[in-house]
């Protein structure tokens, strides 16, 4: 078990995908979040960002933290192909874009994780390559339309149709594509809670 008995997850996380990996790895935990604004400095290196945002949220969520026994966990997740972030889509044209140089190419997801006490502070990022096949027009139109990735970085979803049928490869953990890198998050929670 990673955690003890008494101990409880904190997820600063509105992602209904955190929650759904966090459940399937039978973590206790509830929901409590505060709105974070998501910006960085803009020298930091792109490597860096989804754990600066993961810390900048988790600190910002630490007066939820009433016991030693509770711990907050905070992620966020980028998608970087050749040294840009791309982000949430603002519409249904810049979603057709990002996916257009997605096509064909792999990219970086990088996901960070701040696990956060009242009294220690544990912080990493994961990365994950992801090789999607050449994307059609009407892939790509398909996959908005039915989809509609306007809350997800880089604007797709690995657990949806363009995952399961456009990614030829994944070199890391399917899972940290999805928004958590339990495995790791599980050995980090054995390090507080132990």
């Amino acid at each position: 078990m990673p955690l003890k008995e008494n101990y409880r997850i904190i997820l600063a996380s509105k992602s209904p995908r955190r929650r759904q990996l966090l459940e399937e790895a039978g973590l206790p935990f509830e929901v409590k979040t505060l709105e974070v604004e998501e910006n960085y400095p803009e020298d930091l290196a792109v490597e860096d960002v989804a754990v600066y945002l993961a810390q900048k949220k988790a600190r910002a969520s630490s007066a939820f933290l009433q016991s030693e026994q509770e711990v907050i966990l905070a992620a966020d997740s980028v998608v970087i192909l050749d040294d840009v972030i791309y982000g949430k889509p603002e519409d249904e044209a810049e979603a057709h874009a990002m996916l257009r140089k997605l096509s064909g190419r792999e990219h970086q997801v990088i996901t960070g994780v701040c696990l956060l006490t009242q009294h220690q502070e544990i912080s990493f990022g994961d990365l994950t390559k992801v090789k999607f096949a050449p994307l059609s027009e009407a892939d790509i139109y398909y996959y908005v339309s039915n989809f509609k990735p306007f809350d997800k970085a880089g604007s797709y979803a690995i657990q949806e149709w363009i995952g399961l049928c456009k990614v030829e490869k994944i070199e890391g953990t399917y899972a940290n594509v999805m928004g958590l890198p339990v495995e790791r998050v599980w050995k980090a929670l054995q390090e507080l809670t132990n």
